[in-house]
């Protein structure tokens, strides 16, 4: 009988809880089987109509590959599970390299990772519209992005004598358009070890089990069944708290240890970040290059890195010329490397950090002075951050001083993060609250919006508008930092952070006019309105309403449902006051 338990995604990965449940079938038996289903029942059974084979698997997974190493062939994918998954050979590619470390790095034993890379143009998303929907719940930093994939890596190297090269080489990885790391990570922990030992149908039954899995509904506690333990995770939703202490979440790493090897630079680099500045980090392996990439991206969170980004980056990466070309400046990405070739290649670059092996500190760390780029000349240089950027805002000492007392404390590290996490979270708030106060005044004010012309247009945002606001409402109203605050609102509004962080609220107000609109619509008397013009613009009238009924469903508009049935009763006793003739045609048109 195989043993069952419970696993809880502890912050930061570390170890996982397990309770034990007695003896029962194992993964394939039927007890298993039955309580795994019911665990992974979605909310509503509407909901699962549509859902065919593979469809829950695709709202978590694209696919499930194994890479090895062949003497002649090289790196190789030698399996794609399930086998309809499609990849391009370009994707192959890519897969292959960014699956293996860097042979520089010497790891030994397991090691885990993940990377990033383009999805190949042109491919169709075949997937439930439901579960594609749910992205729309997420909070902006944790939305899928369609033109990327991440891939999960659990990398072995360990010696074999009776293999030609001496060692056995081969990464489980999984590929997935969600950013869930740390969910990821701890089902790689899991699972590898056992694969590794085991066969190809061990990985069947990983798949299946994972098409089993509820789809990922924001702010819901998730019960996920693989290979006989549960792993118990919670999504954020849009209208959480960005820290829950009680739940560890899908995507979080682990802030302080990542930062630790810059401790006295991480106010510097979050606003590297927010800007959008190229960066390297040159790491001495994947784990810790993927792990600190990942820090960087998400300390300006809630607001969403908009650029590009590379956990982990090799010299065969299909985007290479691209980013380390000289012929232009250095693009707005973060890249995380190992290969030692990039410390002449990538020299060119305003902004690289430097990591060593990242250990938790047992003592306070010493302060070390930001480093000039010129002194970065092998891969030898010392740990640190090799910039002449001058930080726009003074170094806040409290942050620091409050960190190194829980060194001195052996406070845990989940804690150091969560300190940590808050602050960039305090700081990050304290930055963008008066641009979206700013914005929100761009809204035209309700009394302008009348149901018998379009929705009124938002203004237009204007620079010297926005900075006159920053004298009376700025950020000194939430944070004590004192600095060139001006500048930095300046250089942010030329950045690609912004420009997406704007778009997006473009959207969302320019939607919230077309709800107001059709709020606007269901509270005229329209069959009143009806009798006192033409059929013609009767019709007309109908087909507008029928529209926008459609527009309100397809852009998931924030109307109340009641609002969507008043809509469609109007509708209907328009259609039912006009002849005969045209009530046939009406009720059967559908329209765009």
């Amino acid at each position: 009988a195989g043993a069952a338990g419970h696993v809880t995604l502890a912050p930061g990965g570390s170890g996982l809880s397990r309770r034990e449940r007695g003896s029962e079938p194992g993964p394939g038996g039927a007890g298993a089987a039955a309580e795994d289903a019911a665990l992974a029942e979605p909310e509503s059974p509407d909901q699962c109509l549509s859902l065919l084979p593979w469809d829950r698997f695709s709202a978590w997974l694209h696919c499930v590959c194994v890479v090895g190493f062949d003497l002649e062939l090289g790196q190789a994918v030698e399996v794609i599970y399930p086998p309809h998954s499609k990849l391009t050979d370009k994707e192959k590619t890519n897969i292959c390299y960014l699956s293996f470390p860097d042979s520089n790095s010497g790891c030994l034993g397991d090691t885990q990772f993940c990377f990033r890379f383009r999805r190949s143009p042109g491919r169709k998303v075949s997937l439930c519209c439901f579960l594609d929907q749910l992205d729309r719940d997420l909070p902006v930093y944790l939305k899928k992005d369609s033109a990327y994939y991440y891939g999960y890596v659990y990398f072995r190297q360990v010696r074999d004598k009776s293999l030609k090269r001496g060692y056995f080489q081969k990464s489980l990885v999984l590929i997935s358009k969600l950013p869930y790391v740390h969910l990821f990570r701890t089902m790689l922990k899991q699972i590898a070890p056992e694969y590794f030992e085991k066969s190809e149908a061990f990985l069947e039954a990983v798949c299946s089990d994972v098409d089993r899995w509820p789809p990922p509904v924001p702010g819901k506690v998730l019960q996920l069944p693989i290979m006989g333990v549960i792993m118990k995770v919670g999504t954020p939703a849009l209208a959480d708290a960005q820290i829950s202490m009680a739940l560890p979440t899908v995507h979080e790493v682990d802030l302080f240890r990542c930062f630790c090897p810059v401790f006295f630079h991480i106010q510097m680099l979050w606003e590297l970040v927010l800007l959008g500045e190229p960066l390297v980090v040159m790491a001495p392996s994947p784990s810790e290059s993927s792990e600190t990439v990942l820090a960087l991206v998400s300390c300006i969170s809630p607001l969403k890195y908009c650029s590009d980004f590379r956990p982990y980056f090799t010299i065969h990466d299909s985007e290479f010329k691209e980013y380390t070309t000289r012929t232009q400046a250095p693009p707005s990405v973060i890249l995380g490397v190992t290969n030692p070739f990039f410390a002449k290649t990538l020299q060119h670059w305003p902004h690289i950090i430097r990591i060593g092996d990242i250990k938790l500190p047992g003592e306070v760390p010493k302060q070390v002075k930001v480093k000039k780029l010129k002194n970065l000349k092998t891969l030898d240089s010392k740990p640190g951050v090799y910039t002449s950027y001058k930080p726009y805002l003074n170094k806040d000492e409290e942050i620091v001083k409050q960190l190194q007392k829980g060194v001195q404390q052996k406070r845990p590290t989940e804690a150091q993060s969560v300190i940590l996490r808050r602050y960039f979270l305090e700081l990050t708030e304290s930055f963008i609250i008066p641009l979206e106060r700013y914005v929100a005044s761009l809204m035209p004010l309700q009394k302008c919006i009348s149901p018998w012309k379009s929705p009124p247009q938002l203004r237009q945002f204007s620079q010297d508008d926005f900075m006159k606001t920053l004298e009376k409402a700025g950020p000194q109203l939430t944070s004590g930092l004192k600095g060139d605050w001006i500048g930095l609102y300046r250089h942010f509004l030329k950045s690609p952070n912004f420009d997406g962080w704007f778009r997006s609220r473009q959207k969302e107000m320019t939607q919230k006019l077309e709800a107001l609109h059709l709020e606007a619509l269901c509270n005229e008397n329209l069959v009143f309105w009806s009798q006192k013009h033409t059929e013609v613009e009767t019709v007309d009238l109908v087909l507008k309403l029928k529209n926008k009924l459609l527009q309100a469903d397809r852009e998931r508009l924030p109307v109340k449902t009641d609002t969507l049935k008043k809509l469609q009763t109007h509708i209907n006793d328009i259609i039912l006051a006009l002849p005969d003739d045209l009530q046939d045609i009406l009720l059967k048109t559908g329209t765009t």
